[in-house]
């Protein structure tokens, strides 16, 4: 990649299975890299692709220009700024990107209490999964102000294929949210559409063939039904409490704007039934076993 300007100090929080390939992409690109994780091993990682590792939080945001968060969710995002005062390491004025899947109005929240300590935030979560990570393409969706979002579209260039700007701060992890209740969906109907087919006598392989060459086709058709269900090797990478969770998401946010959407309300139920059942850290696409008990 072409060399950036390595006098910005990128922070890295959470380098884990997709933190890690981003923040490399960022160090390939000539950005001066410190990061943490609790896992010693993705530290020393970190280090091995020419980053700074930190033994703490407030160590690698410390007089870093921007900070880019990698965590599970929005309230591990806020805890790991804001406990022990973490982002005051930070430089003044300094911009906050976080990657990660939170609750959008939650996102607004903490941009309020990171602007009354002269910090700037912007959400921009990522779309593309692990793959698309190491790829370097992954799709990123980007709300908050105008001159922010410029001011990190060097570091997004880096990890990402496709930047959308999506408006104010908050609306990046609100798509992201709505992205995956679509995405969720169609993993629900391809998946009942094998079950139904095959207790009439069809073949799987015939439905999803089928199904990828007419009006029916869509993301789990083309690159979860054979490749992680029908060969039930159920290894997509990407968690199936992750996807409850961003669901649920979508869910509560039609919930608050007084919306009532009912396909959203029983995709957003299935899949936090199906975490009950088969557990948070299982990959998403075993959601088939529990659809075929259910049957």
């Amino acid at each position: 990649m072409a060399e950036t300007n390595n006098t910005v100090r990128v922070a890295f929080i959470g380098l884990g299975a997709m933190g890690q390939p981003m923040a490399g992409h960022l160090i390939d690109a000539k950005f001066d890299v410190s990061g943490f994780d609790l896992s010693p091993e993705a530290r020393e990682s970190l280090r091995s692709m020419g980053g700074r590792p930190a033994e703490t939080i407030v160590g690698a945001l410390q007089d870093a220009d921007i900070a880019i968060t990698m965590l599970p969710n929005g309230k591990i995002v806020r805890e790991a700024l804001l406990n022990e005062n973490a982002c005051d390491a930070l430089k003044p004025n300094a911009l906050i990107v976080d990657m990660s899947s939170s609750a959008p109005n939650d996102t607004r929240q903490l941009a309020d209490l990171l602007a009354s300590r002269g910090l700037r935030l912007i959400d921009a979560p990522v779309s593309g999964g692990v793959k698309r990570a190491i790829a370097g393409t992954l799709t990123i969706m980007v709300g908050g102000a105008g001159s922010d979002i410029s001011e990190a579209e060097p570091l997004f260039s880096t990890m990402g294929g496709q930047v959308f700007k999506t408006g104010p701060v908050g609306s990046g992890h609100a798509m992201k949210a709505i992205n995956n209740y679509v995405s969720g969906a169609g993993v629900l109907a391809a998946i009942e559409a094998v079950i139904l087919g095959r207790a009439f006598g069809l073949e799987g392989e015939t439905v999803v063939d089928i199904l990828n060459s007419s009006s029916g086709k869509n993301n789990a058709t083309e690159v979860k039904m054979k490749q992680f269900v029908l060969s039930e090797t159920f290894a997509s990478g990407f968690a199936l409490g992750l996807m409850a969770k961003d669901i649920r998401i979508a869910a509560d946010l039609a919930k608050a704007l007084g919306l009532r959407l009912e396909t959203l309300s029983g995709t957003a139920d299935a899949w936090d039934s199906a975490q009950k059942a088969l557990g948070p850290s299982e990959d998403h696409t075993r959601i088939f076993e529990y659809l075929k008990n259910l049957a």
